[in-house]
């Protein structure tokens, strides 16, 4: 028997328990790439997709020469900045503080804590924001707000606070994720790097310097490489849904996603919504071959290929 034929009988387990994932992803992540050909044309329902005309970049149009291109391009970009860089600093600071607890009991019981709120549904967390700015009967308004002396806020026709409730609300529910990532990397220190640090007197700042920030340098690579891959994607449901499409509130609340989905209610334009995601695809595709070429020269063994 040949070589290729011994490997082929040792392997073929594997190759059978990876088959349905195999299938999965060439259905559900390869087979759906075939509608990007909506992009480039007029779609039309009883044409079907090979009988369309086509259109050539026109319906691009409606994302670079729209007045609103500026506004939702820029709300995209920024709130993605923020959620990255912001996110990461939380949660590798909440992923440190857990890794701290020596309890088993309790180290359980805050891990659950911090990962509750990414379970959550999007249209349930807006409902719980609602139940804390409802100008009638919201917490904030009704309680906190005269306790301080404080007139009520109409939140919902206030742009100047969403910035910062939408942070917020995006740091609450997605930092216990990411808090999981980091935390697993932490547990996989060698005690024998902190014990030797306490023998040398070094405080808890040095040996996170020193120790734990090194050990996470891969793992905050890897992510920071793959969030940057969606930073042209927004959550939907956060900037609709939370903000209850509140039209005084466009301007710090719309994003590529959200403005997408309302003109195609409006049009019923499925060639401009498949042009939208060949946009944001290609951008992320570029961004991350980019960092990670960068990465490759600064710190090759980091580098995702």
């Amino acid at each position: 028997m040949s070589t290729r034929k011994k490997l082929i009988r040792r392997y073929l387990p594997v190759y059978l328990l990876a088959l349905p994932a195999l299938i999965y992803l060439f259905i559900n992540n390869y087979i759906p790439m075939g509608g990007m050909v909506i992009a480039f044309k007029n779609y039309k329902y009883n044409k079907g997709l090979l009988g369309s005309n086509w259109t050539g970049f026109k319906n691009f149009e409606f994302l670079f020469k729209t007045k609103d291109a500026w506004t939702i391009t820029r709300n995209t970009i920024a709130y993605n900045v923020v959620f990255i860089l912001l996110g990461m600093i939380i949660a590798i600071a909440v992923a440190i503080m857990l890794n701290e607890i020596y309890s088993k009991k309790a180290k359980k019981f805050y891990q659950t804590i911090v990962l509750i709120p990414h379970l959550l549904s999007m249209v349930v967390i807006s409902y719980i924001v609602y139940g804390f700015l409802s100008p009638e009967l919201g917490f904030f308004n009704k309680t906190l707000l005269p306790a301080l002396g404080i007139d009520p806020v109409s939140w919902y026709s206030v742009p100047k606070y969403w910035p910062f409730i939408l942070v917020f609300v995006n740091m609450w529910a997605t930092v216990g994720y990411s808090c999981v990532l980091y935390l697993s990397t932490l547990v996989g220190i060698d005690k024998g790097y902190y014990e030797a640090a306490d023998i040398d007197g070094a405080n808890m700042w040095q040996k996170i310097r020193y120790i734990t920030l090194p050990f996470l340098k891969p793992t905050m690579i890897t992510v920071f490489m793959l969030s940057l891959g969606k930073i042209f994607y927004s959550d939907f449901g956060l900037f609709y849904q939370v903000p209850l499409n509140s039209g005084s509130l466009f301007n710090v609340t719309s994003t590529i996603d959200t403005y997408v989905y309302t003109g195609l209610t409006k049009s019923s334009n499925i060639g401009m919504t498949s042009a939208a995601g060949v946009y944001q695809s290609v951008v992320g595709f570029v961004l991350v071959l980019g960092a990670n070429a960068i990465v490759n020269k600064v710190s090759k063994e980091n580098a995702l290929f």
